[in-house]
């Protein structure tokens, strides 16, 4: 088999397990494990996977969800600089929550392989983790979105009621002088209540969702602890966010 061809193989192997070990996937590719290392050095250099003690977690491109598709040429190196930035915050050892979005995602590929308790109500987060022997797991069901892959309704605000977590790393839609906001209904119920349910509210957002609205208002500025956004956010944003008392972490650019 040739360079490329094996390579492309063992991205498809660990895309659809989310995580592979070094000796199934010699075995799976029927070359030696010095060879596969080579070629997942080779993989992680390209942000493709990223190595950890025994195998190889799936960091690629996002899920082949409309949610997805539509924003994966948007803004994505700011989120990818956000998503950075959020990982520093948080601590080996704590229990998070994460939600559906974008920006959320990209942050779920730079935790994996840390020792983590993660919630989520996202199947493509929950698929990043669920093959980690390092990190928990803690799956929210409830009503399936399609276009996010999310579970939100009734059922998933019950589930989240009866859960606690240090911090919450939540995404929007878009933000304003009155607040945040996210485009479905039932999605920003199921947010409001993960923010009940956290000793810490996080959002996750660039610069470009500020000065807009969407359909639902899920809480005021003032209700949230910490804002992660990247160094393009304008200076007159910067001092609102810090009379209200929110911490602000700006991501550095590249």
């Amino acid at each position: 088999m040739q360079t490329q061809a094996r390579r492309d193989r063992l991205v498809e192997i660990i895309r659809l397990s989310g995580f592979a070990s070094l000796f199934n996937l010699a075995k799976e590719v029927k070359v030696s494990e010095s060879t596969v290392r080579r070629d997942l050095d080779y993989l992680e250099e390209t942000g493709v996977a990223k190595r950890t003690h025994g195998g190889v977690f799936y960091t690629g491109p996002s899920p082949k969800l409309p949610h997805f598709d539509r924003r994966q040429n948007q803004q994505w190196e700011l989120k990818q600089q956000i998503a950075a930035a959020a990982a520093e915050i948080i601590q080996d050892g704590e229990t998070i929550l994460l939600d559906g979005g974008s920006t959320a995602y990209e942050l779920a590929q730079q935790l994996v392989g840390r020792p983590l308790q993660v919630v989520t109500n996202s199947f493509p987060v929950a698929t990043l983790f669920m093959t980690s022997d390092i990190a928990d797991l803690v799956f929210i069901g409830g009503y399936v979105h399609g276009k996010t892959g999310v579970c939100i309704g009734p059922y998933a605000r019950k589930a989240i009621g009866r859960l606690n977590v240090e911090r919450a790393l939540l995404s929007v839609a878009g933000i304003n002088e009155q607040g945040f906001y996210n485009s479905n209904l039932l999605l920003v119920e199921t947010e409001q209540a993960m923010m009940e349910s956290a000793d810490e509210v996080i959002i996750l957002a660039d610069s470009t969702k500020f000065d807009r609205s969407s359909l639902a208002q899920m809480c005021p500025l003032a209700d949230v602890d910490t804002l992660v956004v990247d160094n393009q956010l304008p200076q007159l944003w910067q001092e609102r966010i810090k009379q209200l008392g929110i911490r602000l972490v700006m991501a550095p650019g590249n």
